[in-house]
């Protein structure tokens, strides 16, 4: 079974004005599940994984609804404020929906890098441990540091790096991603989403991700990589079989079963 274990919907209303602005034309607009299921028959994904892009316990409550309505929908990683006082009772209360599987608070836009190294997370990380759930970080390669802290201060929490933690492809930086994502690679707990890379490539041909994805598969392990679409925000660098079809290339064959849908299925215990 191919599992797509990062894709997204979103409703522009809700947003805000935020992201994505209106200059990424190609996904400034409503994102549902009818946009994506012409994609997942074309490419013979059987089921995914849908991951939050706003910060607001609102926004998760309408993915689980949408998970509720969409069979192939197996998981929701959603969001909560994982340092508010009342961060336990919330995330015990979302996780009462069966297909909440995780969250994410959304790293890369705080302003302090170091946020995830503190102990004031204590309380809301021992209520997802207490549901099962699993976190996922979206960091940039200047939080690594503290998040191989964090890795190392739970070490019984499940952990997986979206986007490879987002390397610089664009400018060709590899040497410091790669050191400090070896020493995260070395925490059993930690996995990595091969996801997003095409994003970050900038001008350069999709090829360019190559050396960054057998990294991450050469670190991490057949057992401990896991892909994803990241659709619709793959819809700016490359199209949903196209980048399928160039993973499936780049991952070992003998690797193939549990990159595109074993490790997921276990990982968010699908």
């Amino acid at each position: 079974m191919v599992i797509d274990a990062h894709q997204h919907f979103w409703l522009l209303n809700d947003r805000a004005g935020g992201w994505p602005p209106p200059e990424l034309t190609a996904i400034h607009r409503d994102f549902l599940p009818q946009d994506l299921v012409p994609h997942l028959a074309g490419a013979g994904v059987e089921g995914t994984v849908l991951v939050q892009s706003l910060p607001s316990v609102e926004d998760t409550r309408f993915m689980l609804g949408l998970a509720e309505n969409n069979r192939f929908i197996l998981g929701v990683v959603g969001w909560a404020d994982l340092k508010a006082a009342d961060a336990p009772i919330v995330i015990a209360e979302l996780a009462r929906t069966p297909k909440l599987k995780g969250l994410r608070p959304m790293l890369q836009d705080l302003v302090e890098d170091n946020w995830i190294d503190d102990p004031a997370l204590d309380p809301a990380i021992d209520a997802m441990r207490a549901a099962g759930l699993v976190f996922d970080a979206l960091v940039l390669p200047r939080h690594l540091a503290s998040l191989e802290k964090f890795a190392r201060r739970y070490p019984d929490l499940p952990i997986v790096i979206d986007h490879g933690a987002k390397p610089v492809i664009a400018q060709g930086l590899y040497t410091e991603w790669r050191a400090a994502m070896a020493r995260l690679a070395d925490l059993e707990n930690v996995s990595c989403k091969l996801s997003g890379l095409l994003t970050e490539r900038g001008a350069q041909q999709p090829e360019a991700i190559r050396p960054y994805a057998e990294t991450i598969l050469d670190l991490f392990g057949p057992e401990r990589v896991i892909w994803g679409s990241d659709w619709p925000v793959l819809d700016l660098a490359g199209d949903y079989a196209g980048w399928l079809a160039q993973a499936r290339a780049i991952v070992p064959e003998a690797a193939r079963g549990a990159v595109f849908g074993g490790n997921a299925r276990r990982f968010y215990k699908l």
